[in-house]
């Protein structure tokens, strides 16, 4: 089947499910389930958009299929700033109330934690590009041990409210944090679109594209800051979701079968919203709300690794 037919299959089967999801059981109550459901729907959009853009990407980079952005620590920084601000401030205050300055405070501290991540990386030539994954690694470690810790000692009536953003949740998705979301990824875009004839090239690994001309260290740390830029507008949006970049990005791969990354793209965004979706209805449809979508994701996702890893060691 050629590329631009698998794309159309998926996107048949995304507006499918989106058509579902916003017409079943809506019971006439049309001016208040529409708009409610249709903000989730693009709450679902971005998310799904810019994790799965990012873990193409991402993995491109590193050359590694079961490598995500996850590993470079920006889910448990995200716990740590909400484990912290309870712990400091309170559930209470400013900052936990206002939905708006939580999310600003919330993306500006996970890009400014990835650009030092960055510059440690990029400070010298010769840098190995592990060498930030295992900065991201230790730093995860070290945020999720001390937020771990907070939440031991914080008040059992307010770590109700740490719990709650321990898992991706679509369910209280404010108008104004998605529409600034959506505006901050729009722009993070335009950063990226003269990057992206770059990546087919990445994709052959650092050396061969080097001898190709390209210029490596500056495209991939422009790259990088992309990056992290989608994964903390969706982690702050949403919560964080470790394995959907996973399960997306390698279902892609299996489906489109080529190198060529505008397919890739293409492809990996209807089948994170394809995930998402499926996983909402599944969520409120099936299970009455008894469980979380990024239960559901992370526990297919969980098993999907397992699977790669097998996979790879065989």
């Amino acid at each position: 089947m050629k590329l631009r037919w698998k794309l159309l299959l998926l996107a048949a089967v995304s507006l499918l499910l989106v058509a579902v999801y916003m017409l079943t059981n809506a019971g006439g109550n049309w001016d208040y389930i529409l708009p409610r459901r249709g903000m989730k729907i693009v709450a679902m959009i971005v998310t799904g958009g810019t994790i799965a853009v990012s873990t193409v990407i991402f993995q491109t980079i590193t050359n590694n299929r079961i490598l995500t952005p996850s590993i470079l620590g920006l889910d448990s920084l995200y716990m740590l700033l909400q484990t912290a601000a309870i712990f400091i401030v309170g559930s209470g205050s400013a900052m936990m109330m206002n939905r708006n300055l939580n999310f600003l405070v919330t993306v500006l501290a996970m890009v400014l934690f990835s650009g030092l991540l960055y510059k440690l990386l990029f400070k010298k030539e010769g840098s190995n590009i592990y060498f930030l994954l295992l900065l991201g690694l230790i730093f995860g470690t070290f945020f999720s041990s001390i937020s771990t810790f907070l939440q031991v000692l914080i008040d059992p009536n307010e770590f109700q409210m740490v719990q709650d953003r321990m898992f991706a949740s679509f369910n209280n998705i404010h108008t104004d944090i998605v529409w600034a979301g959506l505006a901050v990824i729009g722009l993070g875009v335009i950063v990226m679109r003269p990057y992206l004839k770059y990546l087919d090239v990445l994709s052959l690994g650092k050396d061969q594209a080097i001898n190709l001309g390209v210029d490596y260290d500056r495209v991939v740390k422009r790259l990088f800051l992309i990056i992290a830029v989608f994964i903390s507008v969706a982690t702050a949006l949403v919560g964080p979701i470790t394995f959907l970049g996973l399960l997306v990005a390698n279902v892609t791969y299996e489906v489109m079968k080529t190198y060529k990354h505008s397919y890739l793209f293409a492809a990996s965004v209807f089948i994170s919203i394809i995930a998402l979706v499926g996983g909402q209805l599944l969520v409120e449809r099936v299970f009455s709300f008894t469980t979380t979508l990024s239960v559901i994701i992370n526990f297919v996702g969980g098993v999907y690794f397992l699977y790669l890893l097998l996979r790879e060691r065989s």
